[in-house]
Protein backbone atom coordinates (compact mmCIF):
# COMPACT_ATOMS: atom_id res chain seq x y z
CA UNK A 1 0.00 0.00 0.00
CA UNK A 2 1.57 3.26 -1.63
CA UNK A 3 1.15 5.63 1.96
CA UNK A 4 -0.10 9.47 1.58
CA UNK A 5 2.62 12.04 1.42
CA UNK A 6 0.74 14.84 2.57
CA UNK A 7 -2.57 15.79 3.65
CA UNK A 8 -5.35 18.29 3.18
CA UNK A 9 -6.19 20.16 6.16
CA UNK A 10 -7.29 23.36 7.95
CA UNK A 11 -3.54 24.55 8.88
CA UNK A 12 -2.82 26.98 11.74
CA UNK A 13 -1.41 30.94 10.33
CA UNK A 14 -0.07 32.03 13.59
CA UNK A 15 2.58 30.32 16.36
CA UNK A 16 2.51 30.83 20.03
CA UNK A 17 0.55 32.72 22.44
CA UNK A 18 -2.18 35.76 21.27
CA UNK A 19 -1.73 37.03 24.70
CA UNK A 20 -5.67 37.61 24.70
CA UNK A 21 -8.35 36.11 26.63
CA UNK A 22 -11.66 36.76 24.13
CA UNK A 23 -12.80 32.97 24.72
CA UNK A 24 -13.30 30.20 22.54
CA UNK A 25 -15.99 32.29 20.07
CA UNK A 26 -15.04 32.96 16.21
CA UNK A 27 -16.53 34.99 13.61
CA UNK A 28 -14.03 33.78 10.29
CA UNK A 29 -11.95 30.71 10.45
CA UNK A 30 -9.77 33.13 8.12
CA UNK A 31 -7.98 34.87 10.93
CA UNK A 32 -6.65 31.91 12.22
CA UNK A 33 -6.54 28.75 9.49
CA UNK A 34 -6.11 27.94 6.16
CA UNK A 35 -6.99 25.24 3.78
CA UNK A 36 -4.32 23.91 2.40
CA UNK A 37 -2.30 20.66 1.28
CA UNK A 38 0.86 19.85 4.06
CA UNK A 39 3.50 17.52 3.83
CA UNK A 40 3.49 14.72 6.06
CA UNK A 41 6.19 13.63 8.20
CA UNK A 42 7.57 10.49 8.33
CA UNK A 43 6.60 8.55 11.17
CA UNK A 44 9.12 8.63 14.51
CA UNK A 45 9.32 5.11 16.59
CA UNK A 46 5.64 4.95 18.44
CA UNK A 47 3.61 6.91 15.86
CA UNK A 48 0.61 5.89 13.73
CA UNK A 49 -1.15 7.38 10.63
CA UNK A 50 -4.34 7.24 10.81
CA UNK A 51 -7.03 8.01 7.94
CA UNK A 52 -9.88 10.58 9.53
CA UNK A 53 -13.16 9.27 9.71
CA UNK A 54 -14.40 12.19 11.93
CA UNK A 55 -13.26 14.74 14.04
CA UNK A 56 -15.05 16.99 16.87
CA UNK A 57 -14.85 20.48 17.91
CA UNK A 58 -14.48 21.55 21.60
CA UNK A 59 -14.10 25.01 23.33
CA UNK A 60 -10.66 23.93 23.70
CA UNK A 61 -9.86 23.81 19.84
CA UNK A 62 -11.35 27.08 19.44
CA UNK A 63 -9.26 28.72 22.50
CA UNK A 64 -6.17 27.00 21.02
CA UNK A 65 -6.29 28.31 17.35
CA UNK A 66 -7.21 31.65 19.05
CA UNK A 67 -3.64 31.45 20.82
CA UNK A 68 -5.39 31.29 24.21
CA UNK A 69 -4.91 27.14 25.16
CA UNK A 70 -2.11 26.25 28.18
CA UNK A 71 0.11 25.27 24.79
CA UNK A 72 1.36 27.48 22.39
CA UNK A 73 -0.35 27.02 18.64
CA UNK A 74 2.30 26.02 16.17
CA UNK A 75 2.53 27.69 12.39
CA UNK A 76 2.06 25.63 9.72
CA UNK A 77 0.40 22.57 11.31
CA UNK A 78 -3.27 20.90 11.38
CA UNK A 79 -5.15 22.07 13.55
CA UNK A 80 -7.88 19.62 15.38
CA UNK A 81 -6.72 17.48 19.16
CA UNK A 82 -9.63 14.73 18.62
CA UNK A 83 -10.81 12.38 16.00
CA UNK A 84 -11.73 8.67 15.08
CA UNK A 85 -10.07 6.90 12.16
CA UNK A 86 -8.39 4.07 10.84
CA UNK A 87 -4.54 2.93 11.69
CA UNK A 88 -3.10 2.45 8.06
CA UNK A 89 0.62 2.93 9.25
CA UNK A 90 2.65 2.57 12.61
CA UNK A 91 6.49 2.37 13.25
CA UNK A 92 7.40 0.51 16.33
CA UNK A 93 5.40 -3.28 17.60
CA UNK A 94 2.96 -1.82 19.61
CA UNK A 95 1.81 1.10 16.49
CA UNK A 96 2.14 -1.84 13.80
CA UNK A 97 -0.55 -3.54 15.83
CA UNK A 98 -2.56 -1.08 15.52
CA UNK A 99 -2.82 -0.93 11.70
CA UNK A 100 -6.27 -2.00 10.36
CA UNK A 101 -8.09 -0.51 13.64
CA UNK A 102 -10.54 2.08 14.04
CA UNK A 103 -9.28 4.05 16.84
CA UNK A 104 -9.67 6.99 18.84
CA UNK A 105 -7.58 9.37 19.78
CA UNK A 106 -5.78 12.62 20.93
CA UNK A 107 -2.88 14.19 19.20
CA UNK A 108 0.31 14.58 21.00
CA UNK A 109 2.50 17.79 20.42
CA UNK A 110 4.76 15.62 17.87
CA UNK A 111 2.27 14.98 15.66
CA UNK A 112 -0.51 16.82 13.46
CA UNK A 113 -3.83 17.28 13.75
CA UNK A 114 -7.02 15.89 13.45
CA UNK A 115 -8.85 18.61 11.44
CA UNK A 116 -7.48 17.08 8.13
CA UNK A 117 -7.60 14.17 6.04
CA UNK A 118 -4.87 12.23 7.49
CA UNK A 119 -3.48 12.71 11.04
CA UNK A 120 -0.38 11.28 12.86
CA UNK A 121 0.10 10.92 16.83
CA UNK A 122 1.48 8.35 19.41
CA UNK A 123 -0.06 5.07 19.27
CA UNK A 124 -0.21 5.23 23.01
CA UNK A 125 -3.00 7.83 22.61
CA UNK A 126 -5.52 5.93 20.44
CA UNK A 127 -8.05 3.72 22.36
CA UNK A 128 -9.38 1.34 19.98
CA UNK A 129 -13.45 1.59 19.44
CA UNK A 130 -15.84 -1.19 19.48
CA UNK A 131 -17.19 -2.09 15.74
CA UNK A 132 -20.84 -1.12 17.12
CA UNK A 133 -19.60 2.20 18.20
CA UNK A 134 -20.99 5.35 15.86
CA UNK A 135 -18.14 7.19 14.60
CA UNK A 136 -20.21 10.16 16.06
CA UNK A 137 -19.65 8.81 19.53
CA UNK A 138 -16.46 7.64 18.52
CA UNK A 139 -14.90 10.83 17.20
CA UNK A 140 -15.89 12.46 21.04
CA UNK A 141 -14.95 9.70 22.72
CA UNK A 142 -11.79 11.32 24.52
CA UNK A 143 -11.84 14.70 25.73
CA UNK A 144 -15.69 15.50 26.95
CA UNK A 145 -16.25 11.45 28.14
CA UNK A 146 -13.37 11.11 29.72
CA UNK A 147 -13.52 14.88 31.17
CA UNK A 148 -17.15 13.79 32.09
CA UNK A 149 -15.89 10.46 34.19
CA UNK A 150 -13.21 11.69 35.62
CA UNK A 151 -15.06 14.76 37.29
CA UNK A 152 -17.73 13.05 38.46
CA UNK A 153 -15.89 11.13 40.22
CA UNK A 154 -14.94 13.91 42.02
CA UNK A 155 -18.53 14.60 42.88
CA UNK A 156 -18.90 10.91 44.19
CA UNK A 157 -15.70 11.24 46.03
CA UNK A 158 -17.64 14.37 47.96
CA UNK A 159 -20.27 12.59 48.88
CA UNK A 160 -22.59 15.23 48.37
CA UNK A 161 -26.00 14.53 47.24
CA UNK A 162 -26.17 16.73 44.47
CA UNK A 163 -23.82 19.44 42.46
CA UNK A 164 -23.84 22.10 39.96
CA UNK A 165 -23.15 22.29 36.21
CA UNK A 166 -22.53 25.69 34.42
CA UNK A 167 -22.79 26.34 30.81
CA UNK A 168 -25.02 22.75 31.38
CA UNK A 169 -26.01 22.59 27.73
CA UNK A 170 -22.95 21.19 26.17
CA UNK A 171 -22.42 17.95 25.11
CA UNK A 172 -20.24 17.22 28.51
CA UNK A 173 -22.70 18.29 30.95
CA UNK A 174 -25.23 16.43 29.10
CA UNK A 175 -22.88 13.07 29.67
CA UNK A 176 -22.69 14.28 33.72
CA UNK A 177 -26.09 14.83 33.95
CA UNK A 178 -26.61 10.92 32.43
CA UNK A 179 -23.89 10.24 35.11
CA UNK A 180 -26.05 12.28 38.14
CA UNK A 181 -29.17 10.53 36.87
CA UNK A 182 -27.75 7.14 37.11
CA UNK A 183 -25.83 7.17 40.29
CA UNK A 184 -28.73 9.24 42.44
CA UNK A 185 -26.81 12.39 42.71
CA UNK A 186 -29.18 15.69 41.52
CA UNK A 187 -27.78 17.06 38.60
CA UNK A 188 -28.35 21.39 39.21
CA UNK A 189 -28.15 22.48 35.54
CA UNK A 190 -27.30 26.70 35.25
CA UNK A 191 -27.89 27.59 31.29
CA UNK A 192 -28.58 30.78 29.59
CA UNK A 193 -31.63 30.42 27.57
CA UNK A 194 -34.90 29.01 28.90
CA UNK A 195 -35.60 26.70 25.28
CA UNK A 196 -32.62 24.77 27.03
CA UNK A 197 -34.56 23.44 30.14
CA UNK A 198 -37.00 21.25 29.05
CA UNK A 199 -34.24 18.72 27.56
CA UNK A 200 -31.86 18.76 30.13
CA UNK A 201 -34.84 17.93 32.57
CA UNK A 202 -35.03 14.79 30.60
CA UNK A 203 -31.92 13.70 30.88
CA UNK A 204 -32.39 13.84 33.85
CA UNK A 205 -31.33 17.01 35.82
CA UNK A 206 -33.83 17.37 39.01
CA UNK A 207 -32.99 21.43 38.72
CA UNK A 208 -32.53 23.78 35.59
CA UNK A 209 -32.09 27.77 36.43
CA UNK A 210 -31.52 30.44 33.45
CA UNK A 211 -28.59 32.81 34.22
CA UNK A 212 -30.38 35.77 32.87
CA UNK A 213 -33.83 35.23 34.79
CA UNK A 214 -35.00 37.92 37.34
CA UNK A 215 -35.66 35.42 39.46
CA UNK A 216 -32.05 33.77 39.44
CA UNK A 217 -30.51 34.57 42.54
CA UNK A 218 -33.03 33.64 44.71
CA UNK A 219 -34.20 30.50 43.13
CA UNK A 220 -30.69 29.56 43.02
CA UNK A 221 -30.88 30.12 46.94
CA UNK A 222 -33.38 28.10 47.51
CA UNK A 223 -32.22 25.29 45.74
CA UNK A 224 -28.84 25.43 47.35
CA UNK A 225 -30.63 25.23 50.42
CA UNK A 226 -33.00 22.52 49.99
CA UNK A 227 -30.41 20.12 48.00
CA UNK A 228 -27.07 21.79 49.71
CA UNK A 229 -24.92 20.80 46.81
CA UNK A 230 -20.58 20.36 47.47
CA UNK A 231 -19.61 20.32 43.80
CA UNK A 232 -19.66 22.82 41.43
CA UNK A 233 -18.18 22.13 37.75
CA UNK A 234 -17.72 25.52 36.24
CA UNK A 235 -17.01 26.06 31.93
CA UNK A 236 -17.77 29.54 32.28
CA UNK A 237 -15.41 31.21 35.28
CA UNK A 238 -17.26 34.87 35.23
CA UNK A 239 -19.32 36.44 38.41
CA UNK A 240 -22.09 34.44 38.54
CA UNK A 241 -19.69 31.86 38.37
CA UNK A 242 -18.15 33.22 41.89
CA UNK A 243 -21.82 34.10 43.05
CA UNK A 244 -22.72 30.83 43.31
CA UNK A 245 -20.12 29.24 44.99
CA UNK A 246 -20.70 31.97 47.86
CA UNK A 247 -23.93 30.51 47.77
CA UNK A 248 -22.81 26.51 48.33
CA UNK A 249 -22.22 25.35 51.99
CA UNK A 250 -19.10 24.21 54.04
CA UNK A 251 -16.76 22.36 52.22
CA UNK A 252 -17.62 23.36 48.50
CA UNK A 253 -15.78 22.97 46.00
CA UNK A 254 -15.54 25.06 42.77
CA UNK A 255 -13.50 23.15 39.73
CA UNK A 256 -12.90 25.06 37.11
CA UNK A 257 -12.82 22.97 33.40
CA UNK A 258 -13.02 25.94 31.40
CA UNK A 259 -13.21 30.16 30.49
CA UNK A 260 -15.89 30.89 28.32
CA UNK A 261 -16.27 34.26 29.72
CA UNK A 262 -13.11 36.21 29.69
CA UNK A 263 -14.47 38.47 32.07
CA UNK A 264 -12.25 37.98 35.40
CA UNK A 265 -14.64 36.93 38.44
CA UNK A 266 -14.44 38.63 41.94
CA UNK A 267 -14.86 36.78 45.11
CA UNK A 268 -15.88 39.27 48.04
CA UNK A 269 -16.14 36.23 51.09
CA UNK A 270 -12.52 35.68 51.50
CA UNK A 271 -13.41 34.27 55.17
CA UNK A 272 -15.84 31.67 53.80
CA UNK A 273 -11.90 29.79 52.78
CA UNK A 274 -10.66 30.39 56.25
CA UNK A 275 -13.92 29.55 57.99
CA UNK A 276 -15.92 27.02 55.75
CA UNK A 277 -12.91 25.36 54.45
CA UNK A 278 -14.24 25.86 50.42
CA UNK A 279 -12.10 25.67 47.79
CA UNK A 280 -11.25 26.69 44.03
CA UNK A 281 -9.22 24.01 41.98
CA UNK A 282 -8.97 23.30 38.33
CA UNK A 283 -8.95 20.14 36.15
CA UNK A 284 -7.30 19.31 32.76
CA UNK A 285 -7.72 15.94 31.45
CA UNK A 286 -4.11 15.69 30.55
CA UNK A 287 -3.19 15.39 34.14
CA UNK A 288 -5.87 12.66 34.89
CA UNK A 289 -3.87 10.90 32.54
CA UNK A 290 -0.92 11.78 33.74
CA UNK A 291 -1.95 10.96 37.59
CA UNK A 292 -4.44 7.71 37.06
CA UNK A 293 -3.05 4.30 37.14
CA UNK A 294 -3.40 2.33 33.31
CA UNK A 295 -5.73 -0.41 34.67
CA UNK A 296 -8.01 2.42 35.70
CA UNK A 297 -7.66 4.40 32.72
CA UNK A 298 -9.12 1.23 30.75
CA UNK A 299 -11.74 0.75 33.54
CA UNK A 300 -13.25 3.89 32.85
CA UNK A 301 -12.64 3.65 28.54
CA UNK A 302 -14.37 0.87 29.10
CA UNK A 303 -17.52 1.82 30.73
CA UNK A 304 -17.63 4.82 28.29
CA UNK A 305 -17.86 2.86 25.13
CA UNK A 306 -20.56 0.47 26.52
CA UNK A 307 -22.83 3.52 28.12
CA UNK A 308 -22.43 4.72 24.42
CA UNK A 309 -23.32 1.58 22.97
CA UNK A 310 -26.69 0.71 25.36
CA UNK A 311 -27.97 4.37 24.33
CA UNK A 312 -27.00 5.59 27.81
CA UNK A 313 -25.40 8.30 26.23
CA UNK A 314 -25.25 9.67 23.13
CA UNK A 315 -23.07 12.61 21.23
CA UNK A 316 -25.81 15.27 20.38
CA UNK A 317 -24.45 16.66 16.81
CA UNK A 318 -25.97 19.87 15.59
CA UNK A 319 -24.10 19.97 12.35
CA UNK A 320 -21.19 17.83 10.09
CA UNK A 321 -18.92 19.58 8.05
CA UNK A 322 -17.14 18.24 5.07
CA UNK A 323 -13.32 19.80 5.37
CA UNK A 324 -13.25 21.80 1.79
CA UNK A 325 -16.31 23.90 3.10
CA UNK A 326 -15.18 24.42 7.01
CA UNK A 327 -13.74 27.67 5.77
CA UNK A 328 -17.27 29.52 4.88
CA UNK A 329 -19.45 26.92 6.80
CA UNK A 330 -17.79 26.21 10.28
CA UNK A 331 -18.20 29.66 11.93
CA UNK A 332 -21.69 29.61 11.47
CA UNK A 333 -22.15 25.93 12.14
CA UNK A 334 -20.58 26.78 15.88
CA UNK A 335 -22.65 29.31 16.86
CA UNK A 336 -25.98 26.16 17.43
CA UNK A 337 -25.00 25.82 21.51
CA UNK A 338 -27.63 22.51 21.35
CA UNK A 339 -24.88 20.02 20.28
CA UNK A 340 -21.14 19.08 18.60
CA UNK A 341 -20.17 20.06 15.20
CA UNK A 342 -17.91 17.81 13.39
CA UNK A 343 -15.36 17.46 10.92
CA UNK A 344 -15.29 15.01 7.77
CA UNK A 345 -13.01 14.34 5.12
Amino acid sequence: MDLPTQTFALVQKHDGYSGKAEGPHIESLELYLDAAAIPLQALSDGQVLIKMAMASINPSDLHYIKGEYGHPRVKGAAAGFEGVGEVIAGNGDYAQSLVGKRVAFTVDPAGSGSWAEYAITSATVCIPVREDMRNEDAAAHVVNPLTAMAMFDIVRKAETSSFIMTAANSQLCKLLTALGRDHDIAPIAIVRKDEQIAHLKELGARHVLNSSAPDFADTLKAIIKQEKPRVMLDAVGNQISADVFAAMPNRARWVVYGKLDPTPPQFKEMGQFVFMEKHIEGFWLTRWFMSTPLEEQIRVIGEVQARFVTGQWETEVTATIRLSDAMSDLANALRSPDGKVMLVP
